[in-house]
């Protein structure tokens, strides 16, 4: 029997078809894709002004998609991507091969707990993510979220934009509802009811309540880490924008 993973250890979500075929996401939820590029332009606004970072680091590189908006921000800055799964790594460096060949990206196999615990304390200028931190068990996250601020330097950022569950839980299970509506619609036209199932148990594992990440108690997590101010930029639904700065 498998030993089940507890809360502080790190897990692989997206072995197998659901990694394989990831690019679904942006036709079951568009609001993803969306997301990456509002992290990317966040962080450009922020960069704005100030010295050309030395240090900005993604934690769960995915496919690729937002590490592509995050290397548009900074221009000819280098940046640092890290992520658990082969199969998406494997991705990444494909669709980003010219920034790796040019020395501007580092792609590197690890979780993000570990990743970060090997960093300098007060050594990164930024540290951004999208839709990574919800897919933590709470005791994991809330160990990352201190690992963030203790890596990154006095006035840095951290910008995630991710899967902040409604206070509102009601109103919650209806989006949720919804959600599910999209999974099944999308793929009935593709014609792929075997990929719907990986995205239903994947879903299954975000909203599990040793999982979810709700936005109230997320923000008063920031704030206990130290983060000032943990704020929130925008929200769509069971999406949104969040950034916190060390003081």
């Amino acid at each position: 029997m498998n030993a089940i993973p507890n809360q502080h250890t790190a897990e692989r979500l997206f072995s197998g078809p659901i990694g394989e075929e990831y690019e679904k996401l942006k036709l079951i939820c568009p609001a993803a894709a969306d997301m990456s590029r509002r992290v990317g332009e966040y962080l450009a606004d922020w960069l704005q002004g100030r010295a050309a970072p030395e240090t900005v680091l993604e934690l769960g590189c995915g496919t690729g998609v937002t590490t592509a908006a995050l290397l548009a921000a900074i221009g000819r800055a280098s940046l640092t991507s890290v992520d658990s799964e082969p199969t998406m790594l494997a991705q990444a460096r494909a669709n980003l091969a010219a920034w790796i060949d040019a020395g501007q990206l580092r792609v590197v196999e690890n979780d993000a707990l570990s990743f970060l615990r090997a960093q300098p304390a007060g050594s990164a200028d930024a540290i951004a993510s999208a839709f990574t931190l919800h897919n933590f068990m709470d005791g994991y996250r809330i160990e990352v979220l201190g690992e963030i601020f203790r890596v990154l330097k006095p006035g840095g950022l951290f910008v995630n934009g991710d899967r902040y569950g409604l206070d509102d839980t009601l109103e919650h299970t209806r989006l949720i509802q919804e959600e599910v509506k999209q999974y099944f619609k999308t793929f009935r036209e593709l014609n792929q009811l075997d990929l719907l199932e990986h995205w239903i148990v994947h879903l299954f594992s975000d909203e599990s309540p040793d999982r979810v990440m709700r936005l109230a108690p997320a923000l008063e997590r920031m704030a206990a880490a130290g983060f000032r101010p943990a704020t929130v930029h925008y929200r769509h639904e069971v999406n949104a924008l969040v950034t916190g700065i060390k003081p």
